[in-house]
């Protein structure tokens, strides 16, 4: 059975309202922002319904046709309802937006509305340890405690968007000077055109160098005397690399 952990009251109210119907052939839908676990909800809820997605209609109807329980997802695509049978069945789906009201209504006894992932800040936690360890293996990591406050957690996209960040967050600690110098190298090579190389790419180099190194030191004076060049200097390449 597919895990699912979550501390949201409303999810945890999903659960508990399609746990007290699945004895019946009723079915439900829930609805919400793409990549935020409605899928693997509906998995877990129903572990033995087989899945398919709305997008392919000759399968849904052969499922329909076989089986008397089944999880339909992005049901927002579903065409051509009308030359499907729904009836005697219990379906669970999921779908990013609502589509056609009509329809939904038609056919779910019950709507569940899936919360984001901003809006469930212990499952954030969760789901980042999970990702942080599931990372190290894959990149075949030497495990060490990670701070999650130290990672910029993107939730633009909920879990899809979250993950990324983390695998990105670990690849870049994990780059050596080798791997850094074969990158800019292969940056170069790739966007080498007209004149004027030299400046169009140097704030590659100086301008991440000036940011860390101001956030490092705290001055402005003391960064020039670490970087060895005269503090006007260091002015005007703030300026010209537009640096606040």
């Amino acid at each position: 059975m597919e895990s699912f952990f979550t501390t949201s009251d409303k999810i945890q109210h999903i659960i508990k309202n399609i746990h007290l119907t699945k004895t019946l052939f009723v079915s439900s839908i829930i609805i919400g922002e793409a990549h935020t676990g409605k899928k693997t909800l509906a998995a877990y809820l129903f572990p033995d319904a087989p899945l398919v997605s709305a997008k392919e209609h000759e399968k849904i109807k052969l499922a329909l046709e076989t089986y008397d329980e089944l999880i339909i997802t992005d049901f927002e695509n579903l065409i051509n309802y009308n030359a499907l049978d729904f009836s005697n069945k219990r379906i669970i789906a999921t779908a990013n937006y609502m589509g056609n009201t009509s329809v939904v209504d038609e056919l779910f006894a019950f709507i569940y509305t899936m919360p984001t992932l901003s809006e469930r800040p212990d499952d954030i936690s969760f789901l980042a340890k999970k990702f942080i360890n599931e990372a190290q293996s894959t990149l075949m990591l030497e495990e060490h405690v990670v701070n999650m406050e130290d990672i910029p957690l993107n939730l633009t996209h909920n879990n899809k968007s979250l993950k990324k960040s983390i695998y990105t967050y670990l690849t870049k600690k994990s780059l050596s000077i080798d791997d850094i110098y074969h990158i800019l190298y292969d940056y170069f090579y790739t966007y080498y055109e007209g004149n004027d190389n030299y400046r169009k790419h140097i704030s590659i180099f100086e301008k991440p160098l000036i940011e860390a190194g101001l956030k490092k030191y705290g001055s402005q004076l003391k960064l020039a005397n670490a970087l060895g060049i005269n503090r006007n200097t260091l002015r005007k390449k703030i300026h010209e690399h537009h640096i606040d």
